[in-house]
């Protein structure tokens, strides 16, 4: 079915989208919401000028528009609507593939159709192509302004200090957090090289905190971010990290797991004892949680990073993250469970394990309560500290029902890797136990959660 025109006319024109044929004008369809109360009258596209429909919808991928644009059958915006002899109007494409299936009954109601003709609706295609066309030509006036004032704010950046310059950042983070065409002239303009060139030794935290919300917004290329790997700019953003607002924080994670997937990253600009305490507060504040999962996050990516794990046990992240595993959510967890079972890679990681008296109970309590892969590396961990010192912590594990928990595990659908490490784990508790005491310590005396 060809793709129908506006209609030419001005003035009044039928309106049949629903079937009882009665008229209006374009103002009085403005007016009764028809085009959700968008300015009246017909939008003018410039002389000679077609703004093809499908691609403002696409584009526009508007959350709410008019019910009566809808077609029943895809619920997606009409393109070439059509009617029936019952009155209701679809889209040509659906409804000529509902007649194809063998149906001769409106989708709608369900009526027999006495007559199978279809009828262009091109009072209901115009109201359509008007409304949408208001809006997309409104949304590139705002994209081109948008454009136009990111562009302004970075010339201003060269040239103004102080107070004006921290208006200006701040109104420049406002415009490349909302919009995507903002962000994009930056980069096309080399604004992110002026904005990353005012990180520095002597840059306020103020200054500093509005670049970092900036770049973080910002698909930045390998030499920016070789840029901001210099150790004054890493140095600042640590001191900002551990400073700043939770919002702040969060920023300059994101900004620092940024830079280290550039491949030219040197993990000695992550060994930093006051970039690990500031995660870790991160990661414990109660009181601002958004901070938890980015925290725990940029933790994970040093960890691959077997240099740095040392400096992590060294500042107590083991105890600490031990301890806030029953608080945290099912991702978090994950994350967490990572971490620990990287750090249990080092003798002194392994240690730190087993001197915390948390570690055993909630690696037990997490055998088969979230997920195959949590499952996984609280066994790794638990495997390892009983390892370490098997009287001791085979004795606390048994206790706290590891036998049931592993007979679960072998007992499951899990992968086969993971039943043999229960089943290497169960047979090293058993070691320092007779087979009596030992196979009553496995029947189920708990409930398993």
């Amino acid at each position: 079915m060809p793709m129908f025109q506006p209609s030419k006319r001005d003035g009044v024109v039928g309106f049949d989208g629903g079937g009882d044929g009665h008229v209006i004008d374009l103002d009085t369809a403005v007016k009764d919401g028809v085009l959700g109360g968008v300015g009246g009258g017909v939008v003018t596209t410039g002389v000679g000028e077609k703004l093809d429909l499908r691609k403002m919808i696409e584009e526009l991928d508007l959350s709410e528009v008019p019910s009566v644009f809808i077609c029943p059958i895809s619920l997606e915006p009409m393109q070439d609507p059509v009617t029936l002899c019952t009155g209701q109007t679809y889209e040509s494409s659906n409804i000529l593939k509902w007649f194809n299936l063998g149906h001769l009954t409106c989708p709608t109601t369900m009526q027999e159709l006495w007559d199978d003709s279809i009828t262009p609706n091109r009072t209901l295609y115009h109201l359509i192509y008007t409304w949408f066309s208001q809006k997309y030509l409104l949304m590139k006036k705002r994209s081109e302004d948008v454009q136009g004032r990111a562009s302004e704010l970075v010339e201003t950046l060269k040239k103004v200090k102080g107070q004006a310059r921290v208006q200006a950042l701040k109104e420049l983070h406002q415009v490349v957090a909302a919009h995507a065409t903002a962000r994009k002239t930056l980069i096309d303009k080399g604004g992110a090289t002026v904005v990353s060139s005012l990180l520095g030794p002597f840059t306020s935290h103020v200054v500093g905190s509005e670049v970092i919300a900036i770049l973080v917004n910002l698909t930045l290329d390998s030499e920016s971010r070789t840029s901001l790997m210099q150790p004054a700019k890493i140095s600042l953003m640590v001191d900002i990290l551990n400073e700043g607002s939770i919002e702040t924080k969060i920023n300059c994670t994101r900004l620092i797991k940024m830079l280290m997937e550039e491949k030219d990253f040197r993990s000695e600009i992550i060994s930093s004892h006051s970039l690990l305490v500031g995660l870790m507060r991160l990661v414990k504040d109660k009181r601002h949680t958004a901070g938890i999962l980015p925290g725990l996050s940029l933790l994970r990516t040093i960890c691959l990073h077997k240099e740095v794990r040392g400096f992590m046990v060294s500042i107590g992240a083991v105890p600490q993250l031990v301890d806030c595993l029953p608080s945290l959510d099912h991702e978090c967890l994950e994350l967490a469970l990572f971490i620990l079972d990287a750090l249990s890679s080092l003798p002194e990681g392994i240690s730190a394990l087993k001197d915390c008296s948390n570690t055993i109970p909630n690696m037990v309590r997490l055998l088969m309560r979230i997920s195959e892969s949590c499952t996984q590396f609280a066994l790794s961990i638990l495997w390892s500290v009983c390892k370490h010192a098997p009287e001791e912590c085979s004795s606390i594990a048994l206790d706290a029902g590891l036998a049931a928990k592993l007979l679960l595990v072998i007992q499951s659908g899990c992968g086969p890797v993971l039943k043999q490490q229960s089943a290497e784990l169960l047979k090293l508790c058993s070691l320092n136990y007779t087979d009596t005491i030992f196979i009553s310590k496995c029947k189920l005396t708990r409930t398993i959660q």
